[in-house]
């Protein structure tokens, strides 16, 4: 008996170690790679290609260093790297050539292969607890290096390959500096035109340049993920451009650029291809060191619509929530919702709309070149020790439109800018200001203030203030402490000012009128 169950338990074992020899998952120590630090790109790719060939599987990195160049992705395959796991690419450039079809900037173009490249694929994912460095120091210094030449330089054989393969390729004049380079750094993870992509658990460090940045997908999820980028050139964390159904959850990011952007395309180029990102979803997620928490733009010439933000925390970034364009980029950016943020020591602006962003070009027709701004509501923010509550500010031929601010409570040095708009509601907020007004109204139409204010009022300083804006009513509001000023108005365009239901027992002068102002143009 104790024979034929010895026989039997090793007949159940050998019999599950054949299930799991084939249950697609591929050791990668077992295909001719090593954690040793020496470069195995053949052999993980070599993985990666096997796995492809029957229908799929997972790519198994156990702990050790491992070192590679750049990496393939193909249809129905998983990266998975082990707590303990170390994933390195590659300082040499020649470990991502050939050039292949990528998008830089919101252009496409050939130029080298980012370190995770996918196209046409679908079902790829990343995930584990391992961390992946991208040793992007190499291909910062190599930017550095161009930009701060004095005078011209020697092309190096990857600059002329570029121009090769890159004939005729169409952009704005403003950008020539940067195509005069004929270097363009790859992305961490690029997937073109795939779709159901997952990258969860891991930690990204060091990007050459962004860090995860999907283009033309659909069906995203990053979630969990941590990436950890130092002060360099352009290492935004997650930037989906022209994707749908993104859903961005639970990461933690500091990075030397923006920490998550939405785009979607630069200029021609991205009104060429057409295509919007739209059905995002960003929550839970924190931000430190970066350029802007979460930012919309530059580049959306391909329109950037239906997209929330909730439940995040900033801390540290230069701007909290930012939507930026120009004129030149066309697009329209609507139907925006964000909601439950934090902000901390946002050394700009916590909020910014802006459709000067880079450029100040001058007043031209409504055509496809034209950024369209609307639809845009925030609410439920709090905000501390920040530069200045907020700033928008649209074109004379396109106003932004329709935006709200609801349940806001900012303490910082200025306050609120609103310039070039019509359609503003602001519903409970309160700024406390230490320089300036609270709210400053210039060139606009169409707004509510109703119950602002600041607990904290500047002696000699309106709390609002108005220049050449009309049809805007005032009303619920009740300064709770001693007030100087409330309201100054001025401009021989203000008009249609209406004051309701207000209670100013603390106020000195509910309405100083400028020398400019119309004797009706304030009704009370």
């Amino acid at each position: 008996m104790k024979i034929k169950n010895i026989i039997l338990i090793l007949f159940f074992i050998t019999g599950l170690n054949s299930v799991f020899a084939n249950d697609g998952w591929l050791n990668i120590l077992n295909e001719g790679g090593n954690n040793k630090g020496v470069k195995c790109t053949e052999a993980i790719q070599g993985a990666i290609e096997k796995a492809s060939k029957n229908g799929g599987g997972t790519i198994f990195f156990p702990a050790g260093e491992y070192l590679t160049g750049a990496l393939k992705l193909k249809s129905n395959i998983t990266i998975h790297l082990d707590s303990g796991a170390l994933l390195k690419f590659s300082e040499n450039f020649d470990d991502y050539l050939p050039y292949v079809e990528m998008r830089y900037e919101g252009i496409v173009m050939q130029s080298f292969s980012p370190l995770f490249y996918a196209k046409d694929v679908e079902n790829i994912t990343i995930k584990g607890r391992g961390v992946i460095d991208g040793q992007g120091k190499a291909w910062w210094n190599e930017v550095y290096r161009i930009e701060t030449a004095k005078g011209p330089i020697p092309e190096t054989k990857y600059q002329k390959m570029w121009t090769e393969q890159n004939k005729g390729i169409v952009y704005e004049p403003y950008y020539k500096r940067t195509i005069d380079k004929h270097f363009f750094r790859p992305s961490f993870f690029q997937a073109y035109n795939c779709k159901n992509i997952l990258i969860e658990g891991v930690t990204f460090k060091n990007s050459p340049f962004w860090t995860i940045n999907p283009e033309f997908c659909d069906n995203v999820t990053v979630t969990g993920i941590t990436i950890n980028n130092p002060h360099s050139p352009n290492t935004d964390g997650i930037n989906p451009s022209s994707c749908t159904n993104v859903h961005i959850s639970n990461c933690h990011i500091s990075v030397g650029d923006d920490c998550i952007t939405i785009k979607s395309g630069r200029d021609a180029d991205g009104r060429k291809y057409g295509k919007a990102t739209e059905n995002v979803t960003i929550t839970n997620c924190t931000m430190l060191s970066g350029h802007g928490g979460v930012v919309i733009g530059s580049e959306m010439s391909g329109g950037i619509k239906k997209i929330t933000i909730s439940n995040c925390v900033f801390d540290g970034t230069d701007r909290g929530i930012r939507i930026k364009s120009a004129r030149g980029r066309g697009g329209v950016v609507e139907d925006i919702r964000v909601d439950n943020i934090v902000m901390k020591n946002i050394k700009e602006e916590a909020i910014i709309l802006d459709l000067f962003y880079d450029k100040d070009n001058p007043v031209e027709p409504v055509t496809e070149r034209t950024p369209i701004f609307r639809n845009i509501h925030i609410s439920n923010v709090t905000g501390g020790n920040v530069n200045k509550a907020g700033f928008v500010r649209g074109i004379v031929e396109m106003p932004i439109q329709n935006i709200t601010f609801s349940n806001i409570n900012m303490d910082g040095k200025e306050g609120f800018t609103i310039n070039t708009a019509t359609d503003v509601e602001f519903h409970d907020v309160k700024v406390n200001a230490t320089v300036g007004s609270s709210f400053k109204i210039t060139d606009a139409k169409n707004l509510i203030l109703d119950n602002v204010g600041s607990s904290t009022p500047i002696k000699g300083v309106p709390v609002i203030k108005i220049d050449n804006a009309s049809n805007i009513m005032i009303n619920n509001n009740f300064p709770f402490n001693a007030t100087d000023i409330f309201i100054e108005a001025n401009g021989k365009d203000t008009k249609n000012i209406f004051l309701k239901n207000n209670v100013f027992n603390n106020v000195t002068t509910v309405v100083k009128k400028g020398k400019d102002l119309d004797k009706k143009a304030i009704t009370e």
